[in-house]
């Protein structure tokens, strides 16, 4: 599969905190142009039989995907992986754990809500949860712009949920080895998500690429919903000087929240070895 491949290998279901259903999911990138598809839902995999079977019957190449939440530096970071066998107990006992925290963080969250004068906001969130599981700060946002407190997601994120505002409430993730090994032994491949996402600085971005590859980490993502031009720029060296293999995804939730659709990216610098090359055996068909 070459380089300038439409692979969108990073995306959100009702699995986790998107709106639209696996299958949903499958018909847009087959509908935008997506030439391999993977579906990452945080901490979790069981969307993935029916994603897959969603992709077959569109006749769209898949991969396996899941997006895991760890902690690195005091931030919250994202590893993305990739090609895995589904089915593998230990990855799924490893997301179940760092799953379990997500309730308690959420009723702490409400409770700071309610403490600046906006109630019911853990009832509120509920509401837009597929997977009570996996209660986010994605779906306090959503109940904050259906309620009328904020105009929209970006609003929200200014004003509550993030650190020093109401409603931050800290988690403690998975271990960035722990991520990188259920990855691995469950036959995947981890790559970093997002990285400019992150905001360290230069000598705490070394440290996670040198950690992470030290685990038996093969990728980063480049090109991503998130990433300026500049940013694309940045991580293609930082994936070169890391000999660290390219991945390409939107990181869609929702057709009403995210700036990126499906399959909507620049294609990968070429001189970049894309991470579906390292992939080529475990894409279904």
């Amino acid at each position: 599969m070459p380089s300038y491949l439409n692979a969108d290998l990073h995306c959100h279901s009702v699995v986790s905190d998107g709106t639209l259903t696996p299958e949903d999911l499958a018909s847009r990138a087959k509908a935008n142009g997506v030439e391999l598809w993977a579906l990452t839902d945080h901490d979790e995999i069981s969307g993935q039989h029916r994603a897959a079977a969603a992709a077959r019957a569109q006749g769209l190449p898949y991969l396996t995907g899941t997006e895991i939440s760890v902690t690195f530096a005091g931030t919250t970071v994202h590893i993305v992986g990739l090609g895995f066998d589904p089915d593998n107990a230990q990855l799924a006992a490893g997301l179940a754990a760092t799953r379990g925290g997500r309730g308690e963080r959420a009723k702490e969250m409400a409770e700071q809500l309610a403490q600046v004068g906006i109630r019911g906001a853990y009832e509120g969130a509920l509401q837009f949860v597929g997977n009570p599981a996996l209660i986010s700060r994605t779906h306090f946002a959503r109940f904050l712009v259906e309620t009328g407190v904020c105009r929209d997601t970006p609003e929200v994120f200014r004003k509550y949920l993030t650190e020093g505002k109401p409603g931050y409430v800290e988690h403690r993730w998975a271990a960035l080895g722990d991520a990188v090994r259920w990855i691995t032994e469950a036959g995947g491949l981890a790559l970093i998500a997002h990285p400019a996402r992150y905001k360290f600085t230069a000598n705490e971005e070394f440290a996670l690429f040198s950690e992470f590859k030290a685990h038996g980490g093969k990728g980063v993502e480049v090109v991503t919903g998130s990433h300026t031009a500049a940013e694309y720029v940045t991580y293609a060296a930082m994936a070169q000087e890391f000999g660290l293999a390219a991945s390409r995804g939107s990181d869609f939730h929702s057709p009403d929240e995210s700036h990126t659709d499906l399959g909507n990216l620049p294609l990968l610098p070429g001189a970049l070895t894309p991470v579906w090359e390292l992939l080529q055996d475990r894409i279904r068909h």
